[in-house]
């Protein structure tokens, strides 16, 4: 078995390929890469057993062969390289010998047969969605989805396709994000939840991704191809919770406002909230709005004074500072709207301004109870 291939090309594939590899593996072959060589053909996978990514380079080979090669090994060594082309040889003392311009390098491999299969997607469902919305879609949701192995299905993002749009929701019971698409569709409505790690793979790697993405799905696994790479993947067992009955409908209370300066003024009154809550008071009357934080215990508070543009009672409302500066981070437009009903049910921000034709993003925060 013997291959030539560029040494950026094969870096720039392997690093993408490294995000699934764990630091700690339960099966030893798990740390390797697998090299699968028809001809020019060369492909690379790597697996965690939940999730497997597979790329295709064209290298410069007559040859055929399957090895697993040690992944640590061969990226700090990739690393290290300018540009220039890399001889791969496999020899008869296990071990694989790769020639640069300035020397050689052998390294011990694995058989590749032990290397654990992928999964088959049987009987899948199938959507096809440009790589960039994918990519938004999972940015502005995946912040929001609970880290709670005790409700594993809140862990994961939760893809909601039908003939009209597509709709990905995230949550964690404490803040929720409802992101639809109205200018994607689905052949047939299907509905599953898929964990953080592939996601968060994705998000890298589709980000500004010009690309057609093709997500094949069943009850049980979902496959992303697109550029000549395929991410399979468990998905997460059970049914979720019920979002749209959470989401009050009748919020008479609206609070236009400058994201930009909502944002630093939360977080600026945040240093001075208490430790364990992170709460921060709303207190908002006419065309004021007073932003404050009390720490008790260490006599510390602060208060703010912003303008905004409000319809409603005047009203006081406690929020947990980490949540609101989170979903203010992650919307990109320059104003937001806040609305309210009462004190005690939740607040739902939406961006004024800046989306895509077709796209809606609902983020949902529970409030904290205020100690007068």
């Amino acid at each position: 078995m013997k291959f030539i291939v560029s040494s950026t090309y094969l870096l720039k594939h392997l690093q993408v390929l490294g995000g699934v590899i764990n630091n700690s593996n339960t099966l030893p072959i798990l740390d390797n890469f697998l090299f699968d060589l028809k001809e020019t053909k060369l492909t690379i996978s790597a697996s965690d057993l939940e999730t497997t990514m597979s790329s295709v380079l064209e290298v410069d080979s007559e040859s055929e062969g399957l090895i697993a090669v040690p992944a640590r090994l061969l990226l700090d060594t990739l690393k290290t390289f300018a540009e220039q082309p890399l001889t791969f040889v496999v020899e008869d003392n296990n071990t694989v010998e790769i020639s640069s311009n300035h020397g050689k390098y052998a390294v011990a491999y694995a058989d590749g047969a032990e290397f654990p299969k992928a999964v088959e997607v049987s009987n899948p469902s199938s959507t096809t969605i440009m790589g960039d919305i994918l990519a938004t879609a999972i940015n502005k949701t995946i912040f929001a989805a609970g880290n709670d192995d005790l409700r594993p299905v809140m862990s994961g993002v939760f893809f909601q396709f039908s003939t009209e749009n597509l709709t990905f929701v995230a949550t964690d019971a404490h803040k929720l994000v409802k992101y639809q698409r109205n200018d994607v569709k689905a052949n047939e409505v299907a509905e599953f939840i898929m964990p953080k790690k592939p996601l968060n793979l994705l998000k890298g790697i589709l980000a500004g991704s010009e690309s057609e993405v093709t997500i094949e799905y069943n009850d049980n696994n979902a496959k992303f191809i697109f550029d000549g790479t395929e991410l399979i993947c468990r998905l997460i067992d059970g049914k979720y919770p019920n979002y749209e009955a959470v989401i009050p409908k009748e919020n008479p209370n609206v609070l236009n406002i400058s994201r930009g300066q909502l944002l630093s003024s939360v977080r600026r009154v945040s240093i001075y909230s208490n430790r364990t809550t992170h709460q921060i008071r709303l207190k908002i009357a006419g065309a004021e709005l007073n932003i404050s934080a009390e720490d008790v215990d260490y006599s510390n508070k602060a208060e703010e004074r912003l303008s905004c543009s409000y319809q409603g009672d005047d009203m006081q409302i406690g929020f947990n500072s980490r949540f609101l500066v989170e979903m203010l981070g992650n919307l990109s437009s320059d104003d937001v709207t806040l609305e309210m009903s009462l004190p005690n049910r939740a607040g739902i921000l939406t961006p004024a301004d800046g989306l895509d034709e077709g796209e809606h993003i609902t983020m949902l925060v529970m409030p904290v109870m205020l100690n007068n």
